[in-house]
């Protein structure tokens, strides 16, 4: 009891002086058994959410929501793809703004863990690598090759040079700084270690450094004089047993990751995890005085082309959906679930008497539309930017086209029955015949190829590629090029002689749009208008349409795909306006449709064949 009232009477001294805007310098060291904040026990109860995940307007409504819940503390990573999207441009703006983010979370009283790469995992495109990497010649990531550490002391050097001034030590809110991540399930060299420890020095992360791990392969990703935490443990006995092998028979004790819920990936049943099955872990693990970081606290959206994806030897290519609800206990939107209740609950227990939690906000109004029409229609095939030409498919990095879609169009000869196989298709694509969709193919359930009926004559071949998210875990990072990545074959022999075409989607509204188009059976891209009385939160219903994604007053809100479990696109209330809206949909597999439903709640359970 008297650890926890020294935390969170350390925690109400870091809220007063936000509010009166100093900056007094902080200590935060490692005890034998506890941190220690100022020379006092403290005891963080933290939980992850993550800044590009969330509309900025949002971030103090989430963290608003977790002091309410009890914690202290918001970890989340930092995420390399967004910041240096291209070679040596970096962008710390709008969404991307991590050092507002760790700023609000000060001014609303919360302390921040914080997690800079260069991997992150995360189910998170690449695992948060820039894509560019794969065009420089002879690096492998997470290793001591030398063009990949070039690359990667620039970026974080940029990092620290904004976020290291707002560590505690230096007077801001960053409690510490995790250095590589989950790295013992990948390899286990210490110098590479050792040499991301010096590094994160040298960019000014001067204060405390960690590593985490899960429980089977800490022993992997420790460095000796760093402190090992822990993921996916929540023995207390067995934590603490753990940590005191690897640290010298010390503490403290942190579970960096704990999984009170799951991801979703397209094609699967949608994960929950019951919160009566972990509230007693958690109330246990508080209880022996662990600090924990809850993974995650508030999940959010996957927007743009961020989703990562999952293969395994054992398991086919997983990519992951938009929404990464998570069955947190915060849900997409932002509002408190049973999950929240319960863990609330658990951590009143551990408060010092007379401690009072915020009141939990009230759970936002959402809104339901009336039905927007998108009668203005824009076919993919008759809006095509400059070809590039080559004998041989080119990959999406060989084109420098980070993500999106590759449309592959080359003429060959008609009049028979023939096999189309792509080699190492990544991940997914629409094949069209004389301008028609005639099928698709799927990375996911390895169909690779299609029997096509040619007609007579000289015919043309068109084959749109979808990147669905490269690979975020495990030993394929190193393969993770997108596209057609070997070679097309008809009937068995090579096709040659490729027009390619890039569509980045970055600005799908800019299209030759007609409200009365000839009827098209290929990819088309629909766009509309709406009126809204009141902004309010609401959700896409996307289950009448096929494969796509949605973007609403130009912010992408992510992809739908009507397999599911996903159904609906969350749309935030910050990001509509009172007044006319816009939207345009893209879709891979509809042609028809003209009209776009919306609902008051997300659909994130449904799966269809």
């Amino acid at each position: 009891m008297i650890l926890k009232k020294l935390a969170f009477a350390a925690l109400a001294l870091f809220s007063i002086s936000t509010v009166n805007g100093q900056q007094a310098k902080h200590t935060f060291t490692l005890g034998d058994t506890a941190f220690m904040l100022d020379g006092k026990p403290f005891q963080m109860i933290s939980g992850e959410m993550h800044y590009p995940r969330v509309p900025r307007e949002a971030w103090r409504a989430r963290m608003k929501m977790a002091k309410a819940m009890g914690l202290n503390t918001i970890g989340t990573y930092v995420f390399w793809n967004l910041h240096e999207p291209q070679k040596n441009k970096f962008d710390f703006t709008g969404n991307n703004d991590v050092v507002e983010f760790v700023k609000a979370a000060r001014e609303e009283g919360l302390w921040v863990v914080l997690r800079p790469s260069p991997y992150v995992c995360a189910e998170w495109e690449f695992g948060g690598y820039p894509y560019w990497l794969q065009n420089e010649k002879g690096l492998v990531v997470r290793s001591k090759e030398a063009q990949y550490l070039k690359e990667y002391e620039t970026y974080i050097k940029e990092v620290g040079k904004r976020l290291a001034p707002l560590q505690v030590n230096h007077g801001g809110n960053i409690l510490m700084v995790q250095i590589e991540n989950e790295y013992g399930s990948y390899g286990s060299d210490k110098e590479y270690l050792a040499i991301n420890q010096k590094m994160f020095k040298e960019a000014g992360f001067d204060g405390l450094l960690y590593t985490c791990d899960p429980a089977a392969d800490a022993e992997n990703g420790h460095l000796d004089g760093l402190m090992p935490a822990i993921n996916g443990l929540d023995n207390p006995a067995k934590v603490k047993a753990l940590v005191n092998r690897l640290h010298n028979g010390k503490g403290p004790y942190y579970i960096a990751e704990w999984y009170p819920a799951w991801f979703d990936w397209w094609g699967t049943p949608h994960h929950t995890v019951p919160a009566e099955a972990y509230a007693g872990r958690l109330d246990s693990v508080l209880a022996a005085g662990i600090s924990i970081n809850m993974y995650m606290f508030h999940g959010g959206t996957t927007r743009g082309f961020m989703n990562g994806a999952n293969y395994k030897d054992t398991s086919p290519y997983e990519p992951q959906t938009s929404s990464y609800d998570y069955d947190a206990p915060l849900d997409e939107a932002g509002n408190a679930t049973p999950k929240f209740i319960k863990f609330r609950q658990v951590i009143e227990k551990h408060l010092p008497k007379g401690y009072v939690l915020p009141a939990v906000p009230a759970a936002k109004p959402s809104i339901k539309l009336s039905p927007i029409v998108v009668s203005q229609t824009a076919v993919l095939l008759n809006n095509l930017p400059t070809a590039v030409t080559n004998a041989k498919p080119l990959t999406f990095e060989d084109l420098k086209l980070d993500y999106g879609y590759v449309l592959y169009s080359t003429v060959v000869n008609g009049g028979k029955k023939a096999l189309l196989k792509l080699k190492e298709l990544r991940d997914y694509a629409v094949v069209m015949v004389n301008g028609k969709t005639v099928g698709t193919l799927d990375r996911r359930i390895t169909r690779d190829s299609i029997l096509l009926n040619l007609p007579a004559g000289k015919v043309k071949l068109d084959i749109l590629v979808e990147n669905m998210g490269r690979i975020n875990f495990g030993k394929y990072l190193l393969e993770n090029k997108k596209g057609i990545t070997q070679k097309v074959l008809l009937s068995g022999e090579e096709v040659k002689g490729w027009k390619m075409y890039t569509f980045p989607m970055t600005n799908p509204g800019n299209f030759r749009f007609a409200k009365s188009v000839q009827a098209s059976k290929s990819p088309i891209i629909k766009k509309g208008t709406f009126t809204v009385a009141k902004p309010g939160d609401t959700y896409l219903d996307m289950s009448k349409w096929g494969k796509g994604v949605v973007w609403v007053n130009g912010h992408n809100m992510g992809k739908y795909w009507s397999i599911g479990p996903q159904q609906t696109v969350y749309v935030p209330k910050e990001w509509l306006k009172k007044g006319l809206n816009s939207v345009v949909v893209f879709d891979m597999l509809t042609y028809d449709i003209k009209q776009l439903a919306t609902t008051g709640t997300p659909v994130l359970n449904v799966l269809k064949k």
